[in-house]
């Protein structure tokens, strides 16, 4: 892969390249619509990603190319720099931004992206993107950015630059993540703790439904917005800063205070839903990975009846893993709206799973899925060039 890389970079841009990067995307395990609610998830970094290719210029040049993508943008280095249209490259364009306007001392550079990520799929591509970059940078530059702070800026980058209000979660799992470990990470605090998750004879398979998702277009900002509804009514009676803050005993007894239905549904799945990650974590610290399955199924049924992210795709792909025997446990994972899903897939069975469910579901959607096996993988790292 990375020779292949290394050729391509050598024939865009006529030198070799110096350094070479590599950040993964992510799953959630469970957890989801959580991150901005304040709360604990439970993500882990995948052996997908995205690498990034680069090597000095003396012109003073962002050169940006991707095999992915055809579009391609040369831009001199300046004071700082605007999102213009939709093209992947304004992903790293605005972590650049962000970089200069922290005081970071930038010079021209080639970059090479190659991702092997399906694109709008909910694994986090484009925090991928955003965080490889940034830890790049940090690098070649020597900014003395700390891990925690990278997290920050890249967020700092989906949210002002880009314009999507999600939470911290994914770029933190993309730069934490560490290899047959998930992140039990509060939101709030940003504290975490690495929970031993061992898969044992099981594979984790990612099933994309291959109806892109494009979270910036989705009602994703409006879940956010309901939540925020329901939070300001809580606080009617009580002194909370998220939904996040109180358990399903207290919002029983307050619920009463949200008026619309329909924000009531959205605040009932996020204190449930938190409180499943508790549970989660602790099963699989404990290698009970048919206790860990039920809750995932639980997850998922508060996501399509509650919180309204899944979808026909989404819950096709759950409903073939729940009449399936080697399946343990199964969700959708990611904002939802399409997508992926998870599944814990017992590995002897994974082939037959894996062509069953793709005639299953090509039959009632009209069009084939794609099914992936990922092992938990570390985070962002510089690789040997």
């Amino acid at each position: 892969m990375l020779d292949s890389l290394k050729h391509q970079f050598s024939n865009l841009f006529g030198q070799e390249s110096k350094n070479s990067f590599f950040a993964p995307g992510r799953v959630n395990l469970i957890g989801e619509h959580i991150d901005y609610n304040g709360g604990l998830v439970l993500p882990c970094a995948v052996t997908f990603g995205t690498y990034l290719l680069t090597a000095p210029n003396n012109d003073g040049v962002f050169r940006f190319r991707s095999t992915n993508f055809e579009e391609t943008l040369d831009i001199p280095l300046q004071d700082s720099y605007q999102k213009t249209g939709k093209e992947w490259y304004n992903y790293p364009l605005g972590v650049i931004h962000n970089l200069l306007a922290q005081g970071v001392r930038l010079q021209g550079l080639d970059l090479l992206f190659y991702g092997d990520l399906p694109i709008g799929a909910g694994l986090s591509s484009s925090a991928s993107v955003e965080v490889v970059t940034a830890f790049a940078f940090d690098q070649l530059f020597k900014g003395g950015i700390s891990k925690l702070d990278l997290v920050k800026l890249t967020k700092k980058v989906e949210n002002e630059f880009i314009g999507v209000n999600s939470g911290i979660m994914d770029q933190f799992a993309v730069t934490f993540g560490e290899a047959g470990k998930a992140l039990k990470l509060n939101c709030e605090t940003l504290d975490y703790e690495a929970v031993d998750c061992d898969l044992g004879d099981h594979y984790l398979a990612i099933i994309n439904t291959n109806k892109p998702r494009k979270l910036a277009e989705s009602k994703y900002n409006e879940r956010v917005q309901e939540c925020s509804t329901a939070l300001g009514e809580l606080q009617q009676n009580l002194n909370i800063a998220n939904l996040c803050d109180i358990d399903s005993e207290t919002f029983d007894k307050n619920k009463h205070l949200i008026s619309d239905p329909i924000v009531l549904n959205r605040a009932k799945h996020v204190v449930e839903e938190n409180e499943r990650v508790i549970l989660a974590a602790k099963a699989l610290a404990e290698n009970r990975l048919q206790d860990f399955g039920q809750l995932m199924y639980a997850s998922h049924d508060s996501l399509k009846n509650l919180y309204e992210v899944s979808g026909v795709e989404l819950d096709t792909i759950v409903e073939f893993c729940l009449n399936f025997p080697d399946v343990t446990g199964a969700r959708m994972t990611g904002a939802g709206f399409g997508g992926c899903a998870i599944a814990l897939v017992k590995k002897d069975s994974f082939e037959t799973f894996s062509k069953e469910i793709t005639e299953y579901y090509t039959e009632k959607i009209g069009y084939a899925p794609s099914v992936y096996s990922s092992e938990i993988g570390p985070g962002v790292i510089e690789l040997p060039n």
